[in-house]
């Protein structure tokens, strides 16, 4: 389906061409091997799809973006006449409050859709439902029980799909992370994250992403819950492609030794909630702790994608100076911003290319 040229008033272009910035920590010139890529488009199902170059042209569009509005106070309607309607089977805060705030920061119009408005595959199949979106609004964005629900919409639909959650993964969290990660460190390229908890989507992005920036991975999950075996090949060779360490084991303390992050997530997911008694028992020992972080680096930090339960982390890590929840929780906003400016748009980011 052709798109239509972002218009841009005169008086925009006027802001942006005389928009003066202070580099932020960790951003640097050099940017012509990224400034040619080109999202516009595309769907986002997970990070699998996007190259090493595509993905570090998403946080540098995001960077830019939080730059020039939070910190720069610029009003940059990129989105301005467009529509996304927000397909969601699963409750979300932070995944609803950062689409439709941001989308409608960017000038364009949310419409935030639940399963009483729309049963997917139900009423209608996912691919006459993706058929009329495709006709009424320019993006989707669909957080989902099964990633093949992703899938069917995308095959249908000859607009962007972007994949808000699904039980296979959640790329929306993991450019957040990473955005998070480079603020604070000025760098990601040499990182090594650790993941201590259950081998669910969350680490899957993880998995499909990291290598891709440089980052080593390391991942304890109790026997039984590992992740699915398919991402771990894949993640395999992306390790090897890209020159990363990728280690699995059931020791949270082998997972945290040396590491710059400790990072976990809910152990009991939306649906799962029959088998939380027996996951308690089988997590025993996966809390995050001080202790956990003592054979980190020192200077470690802690990450979770939220909400948080007491068992998963405890009150010392998780509202200590190390822990970046709530930045990381703030910029779910920026990269969801960043992803659709993206894929709607021709938009070239104004400052400098973070270092990666």
């Amino acid at each position: 389906m052709p798109f239509k040229l972002l218009s841009v008033s005169s008086h925009l272009l006027k802001c942006l061409k005389s928009f003066h910035y202070k580099p932020q920590r960790g951003f640097s010139s050099g940017a012509a091997c990224l400034s040619s890529v080109s999202l516009k488009g595309r769907s986002c199902l997970t990070l699998k799809d996007f190259s090493s170059d595509e993905i570090k042209r998403l946080l540098w569009v995001s960077a830019d973006l939080k730059h020039q509005i939070k910190h720069g106070k610029q009003y940059l309607p990129l989105l301005q006449g467009k529509a996304i309607a927000m397909i969601f089977e699963k409750r979300s805060t932070r995944t609803r409050m950062s689409t439709e705030t941001g989308f409608a920061l960017l000038g364009g119009h949310p419409c935030f859709l639940t399963s009483q408005d729309i049963h997917l595959g139900v009423n209608e199949s996912c691919t006459d439902t993706a058929r009329v979106l495709s006709g009424l609004c320019d993006i989707v964005l669909a957080r989902v029980y099964s990633h093949s629900t992703l899938e069917e919409l995308d095959q249908g639909a000859s607009i962007p799909i972007i994949n808000g959650l699904s039980d296979l993964y959640h790329p929306i969290q993991i450019l957040a992370d990473f955005l998070t990660l480079q603020e604070h460190y000025g760098s990601l390229s040499g990182l090594t994250v650790s993941w201590i908890g259950d081998g669910n989507n969350v680490l899957h992005s993880f998995m499909m992403t990291a290598a891709k920036l440089g980052v080593h991975l390391k991942v304890a999950t109790p026997k039984g819950y590992e992740p699915d075996r398919s991402v771990t090949e894949e993640a395999r060779r992306l390790c090897k492609q890209h020159g990363t360490k990728l280690v699995l084991t059931s020791d949270p303390m082998e997972a945290a030794h040396d590491s710059n992050v400790l990072v976990t997530d809910t152990w009991v997911s939306m649906g799962q909630e029959e088998e939380k008694k027996r996951r308690l028992k089988d997590f025993h020992g996966y809390q995050i702790t001080m202790q956990t972080g003592s054979g980190a680096k020192p200077d470690w930090t802690f990450l979770h994608c939220l909400p948080r339960k007491m068992e998963e982390v405890d009150d010392q890590v998780f509202y200590s100076s190390r822990s970046l929840v709530f930045p990381e929780a703030e910029n779910r906003k920026w990269t969801i911003m960043g992803l659709m400016v993206s894929l709607l748009t021709d938009y070239t980011p104004q400052i400098s290319m973070p270092k990666f």
